[in-house]
């Protein structure tokens, strides 16, 4: 017996056709998702069955250890070129997978979404109208109506959302959504790193003003095929992540005020703390060379410096990086980028 997918009725009221001319690409990243490939591409084409304007699918297998090649080639073959397959040598995990896709992408927008057939293409159409006529650059998927676990996923979750909107300052009510439409403009000013695919409406912030961020309701389904890629643990990467998305938000163009801040009042306080003990050694006459606050004065003035040192070294750092340009963190297996002419696909 066959689980279909409950259907979600498209949006007939948008009128497509009067938004700005763009081209669309579609970004999935997919890891061992063999059972899920042809029911996706097939669920892709058949939200964007009446999308006037030109789109592209670009499937990214990060590394699977199953068909889910076997299974993506098979869609090519059945769609057309307009489906394209970025096949990465190893498993470089959702992010790499993700930023993969967004290099490879030529659209003037850019929806990324997931593989497991959770996100539903039918919610694209909408969301890039909302993108294209507020003149936003990210419209973030808010599944307000979750189909997970409530302890596993849902609760934590929420406590993340939460930390993430007050650390970042980005108020979003759900940034684990994976269905997300971007300004490509916008969103190739972006690299992602580590894991830092939750933290794509942060990481835009840097680049945009948070006002031209915005959500929308969309459809969320539960699992029907495969095994999920994420568990309790995923909670605590989340806050590991999270100190870096703060470091980079504020201090990424200048490292030095984050280093050199706490050396100054590391060393402040050394200073102080020796003032002190100077004060009690030379005016009250007693003697200092056994008390434990001698040595907190003496090795906080150490560490001020070390850390006034690492600003300067990471000021430095910053500017060759910023100057050279970043490395990508990922390769891909006989990259080829077909003519542009032939291969976007379009309502007749």
């Amino acid at each position: 017996m066959t689980t279909e997918l409950p259907v979600a009725v498209p949006q007939t009221d948008l009128a497509l056709e009067t938004l700005p001319p763009h081209r669309l690409s579609v970004v999935v990243p997919m890891y061992n998702e063999k059972d899920n490939v042809a029911p996706m591409v097939a669920r892709v084409h058949e939200g964007l069955a009446h999308y006037p304007w030109p789109w592209e699918l670009i499937l990214v297998d990060d590394g699977s250890s199953d068909d889910t090649p076997l299974e993506l080639q098979r869609a090519v073959k059945q769609y057309g070129p307009h489906v394209r397959v970025l096949e990465l040598m190893r498993n470089f995990r959702q992010t790499a997978a993700m930023q993969a896709g967004l290099d490879a992408a030529r659209g003037d927008v850019v929806v990324t979404l997931d593989g497991d057939l959770q996100n539903d293409p039918v919610d694209i159409p909408r969301m890039v109208s909302r993108l294209l006529r507020e003149d936003l650059d990210l419209v973030a998927g808010w599944r307000k109506n979750r189909q997970d676990g409530l302890f596993l996923r849902k609760i934590p979750s929420r406590i993340a959302n939460r930390l993430i909107a007050r650390i970042t300052g980005v108020r979003l009510n759900d940034y684990g959504c994976s269905l997300k439409v971007f300004r490509a403009s916008v969103i190739k000013n972006v690299r992602l790193y580590g894991e830092m695919h939750r933290f794509i409406p942060a990481w835009l912030a840097t680049v945009t003003t948070p006002r031209r961020i915005r959500e929308e309701v969309v459809t969320h389904h539960p699992r029907i095929h495969g095994e999920s890629k994420y568990g309790i643990s995923r909670t605590f990467r989340v806050i590991l992540d999270l100190v870096s998305v703060f470091y980079f938000m504020r201090y990424r163009t200048r490292p030095g005020h984050f280093f050199g801040g706490v050396g100054l009042v590391l060393g402040g306080l050394g200073s102080l703390i020796l003032l002190y003990m100077a004060f009690v050694k030379l005016v009250l006459g007693q003697s200092i060379g056994t008390r434990p606050l001698l040595f907190v004065g003496f090795f906080s003035i150490i560490m001020g410096v070390q850390f006034v040192l690492s600003g300067v070294i990471a000021e430095t750092l910053a500017r060759i990086y910023f100057e050279s340009g970043a490395a990508k963190q990922y390769q891909i297996r006989d990259p080829h980028v077909p003519a542009d002419a032939e291969d976007w696909h379009q309502a007749q």
